[in-house]
């Protein structure tokens, strides 16, 4: 049954209204969840030019009272914005069946046969690669331009993100921590989820909806694919024009809060300490704030003269586009100062989208503080390690310690060795990480189990006496505390040793400790992992914008993609058994690393808005 919640202060002007709402929204709830069902049954295999042997992930069942809860928020809502919503799902589920959402190739963004520039993408990504920063660039120069008076920073950066997914945030944090290396004390970055503490009903509700849409991926394949037709592109900008303009225009053009630990409702009613000015620069790093944002600031540069981006004379604007192997449309917007693109595949989707070569910046995906490069020679540097040996190399173990000893030291970070003594690990033993994310999602239970017995197996069949493990195991669980507690309390033999954690601050300690990982195919992971030289066993992808990242791993030569716990366990046994693959996928990925890409991004910014205001920045 639909239960619908009616507040009391309106019941009096609703009475008659609500006499019908109830078997309204029950009829509704049937409908859409026989018209789900249907569409579930279908589950058509789509492939890519880049992923043609990708099968989309095995849908979970959507219980009707899911179905009933969305319908009684939907009737809850205004006229315009409940015939909005009701709208786009009936008009989704039907373009499903007729399979409208066909997949483009990874990493290529336009729903449209744009302009003569698609045709042309290949031959002009490597025409214009003289136009990009070189890869190498480092983090060389610090800021003379200005100085700080009465403590309040002279530059000021808003980042506009929502929590839809962990990577945004994480991204938007690293740019700050970046801007806070390179210049201390010269910039106030101000982070907001401008949806969640902006947007109206049901534009407050993304970060909600997308964890049921991310637990039941058909509905976020649809919405995703939907929202990327020419239709939805279309109604995605006029209802935000509708319902969020004003809002966001609030947001946008707010005072700079400062201080770290400003709670986000004090910064939205400035009962903070501000600079007293909005942001000279606004960065997005979130697919569904550039449109809107574009015409707010020419607004807001015109004193509501216009709307229109060609009147946005004052406030820089910029894109970090924070998915890796495939992206949304609306990730890419012609009129934008510079785009940051973290691979080729995103290079190419950005020219598909009208943005101009010499918008575009690919330096990588800007990631957490403990995985950036500190040396220009690291990578070399790692090259050393060979003469060590191989399975001393790959494994950690080595009869030559002081030789690991100096090296560590020269590299300035903390050997394998080292690291796995201060968390707690096993010397010497090929050693697997399996990661459920933040949110504990993907299967995190049967991979661990399935991995933990194949490698138990592998260590019976060696004719070792030793009771020591043959195989190590290290299973973070996020904040998913069931998973951790059911796994803590499996038996998991003598020959692999088995850490099962919860939600850990400390990954990239992990990962370097490792020599291989199991994870889903999200963005800011394998980033990382290609810089601690981790070969990937993806384990799951999210419909739509991670479904581009498993090819960007297979054919960078640094694993490979299952949605199968018993292929995953096989798979990892046979890296782990075999040294010398191990350590050929270990220089793919460090091939394919990026470590520096958060510091370039950084002050590739800081110095367009040195350049902007009429500041020497050397």
């Amino acid at each position: 049954s639909v239960h619908l919640i009616v507040n009391q202060n309106d019941a009096s002007n609703h009475c008659g209204r609500t006499k019908l709402l109830p078997q309204l929204s029950g009829g509704l709830g049937l409908l859409l969840y026989v018209l789900i069902s249907f569409s579930r049954k279908k589950n058509i295999q789509k492939s890519t030019s880049c992923a043609a042997k990708i099968p989309l992930q095995r849908l979970k069942p959507f219980p009707i009272h899911q179905t009933a809860s969305i319908l009684n928020i939907i009737m809850l809502a205004n006229s315009r914005s409940k015939m909005a919503i009701l709208s786009l799902i009936v008009y989704g589920l039907f373009l499903r069946q007729v399979d409208a959402f066909s997949l483009r190739p990874a990493g290529v963004a336009s729903p449209l046969p744009t302009s003569s520039i698609s045709r042309f993408a290949d031959q002009q990504v490597e025409e214009k690669k003289q136009l990009r920063r070189p890869i190498d660039s480092r983090h060389t120069t610090t800021l003379r331009a200005a100085t700080a008076s009465e403590g309040i920073p002279p530059h000021t950066i808003q980042i506009l993100m929502s929590d839809t997914g962990g990577g945004h945030r994480a991204s938007a944090n690293a740019l700050r921590d970046a801007l806070d290396v390179l210049y201390p004390s010269q910039f106030a970055v101000d982070i907001v989820d401008i949806y969640t503490d902006y947007g109206p009903f049901p534009y407050n509700q993304y970060v909600p909806a997308y964890k049921i849409m991310a637990e039941y991926s058909f509905l976020w394949d649809w919405f995703y694919h939907f929202g990327a037709t020419p239709l939805g592109l279309a109604l995605n900008e006029f209802f935000l024009d509708v319902f969020c303009f004003e809002p966001f225009k609030e947001c946008i053009g707010r005072c700079t809060p400062l201080g770290a630990d400003v709670s986000a409702a004090d910064a939205k009613s400035q009962g903070c300490q501000t600079t007293g000015r909005r942001a000279d620069m606004v960065v997005s790093v979130h697919p569904l704030c550039q449109d809107e944002t574009l015409k707010i600031l020419s607004y807001l540069d015109s004193n509501g003269k216009s709307k229109d981006g060609k009147d946005r004379t004052k406030t820089p604007f910029v894109t970090v586009v924070t998915d890796l192997g495939g992206a949304h449309p609306t990730w890419f917007n012609p009129g934008v100062d510079k785009c940051y693109v973290p691979s080729d595949a995103l290079y190419k989707a950005a020219l598909d989208r009208e943005v101009k070569p010499d918008q575009i910046v690919e330096y990588g995906l800007p990631i957490r503080k403990g995985f950036w490069s500190e040396r220009k020679d690291e990578t070399a540097a790692g090259e050393e390690k060979k003469e060590k040996g191989l399975f001393a190399n790959i494994f950690g173990k080595d009869d030559n310690s002081g030789a690991a000893d100096a090296d560590s030291a020269s590299s300035g970070k903390k050997s394998k060795e080292e690291l796995r003594e201060e968390l707690g690990l096993v010397q010497g033993v090929p050693t697997v990480l399996i990661v459920g994310g933040g949110d504990g999602m993907g299967g995190i239970v049967e991979q661990a189990r399935a991995v933990g017995k194949k490698l138990n197996d592998d260590a019976d069949t060696r004719s070792v006496t030793s009771n020591d493990p043959e195989f190590q195991m290290v299973v973070v669980c996020g904040k998913n505390e069931n998973a951790q507690k059911q796994l803590e309390a499996d038996d998991w033999g003598k020959g692999v040793n088995v850490e099962v954690k919860g939600f850990v601050y400390n990954m990239d300690e992990y990962m370097r400790a490792s020599d291989a990982i199991v994870t889903k195919a999200g963005p800011g992971t394998i980033a990382e992992a290609s810089i601690c030289g981790l070969p990937c066993m993806l384990s799951s992808y999210l419909p739509g914008q991670e479904a581009g990242n498993v090819p960007y791993v297979e054919e960078n030569g640094f694993g490979t993609y299952s949605g199968d716990p018993t292929v995953i366990a096989d798979t990892v046994s046979s890296w782990l058994e075999t040294p010398e693959k191990l350590e050929m996928m270990q220089k793919a990925a460090l091939e394919a690393a990026r470590p520096a890409a958060t510091l370039d991004i950084a002050k590739d910014i800081a110095e367009y808005l040195f350049e902007r205001k009429g500041i020497s920045s050397s």
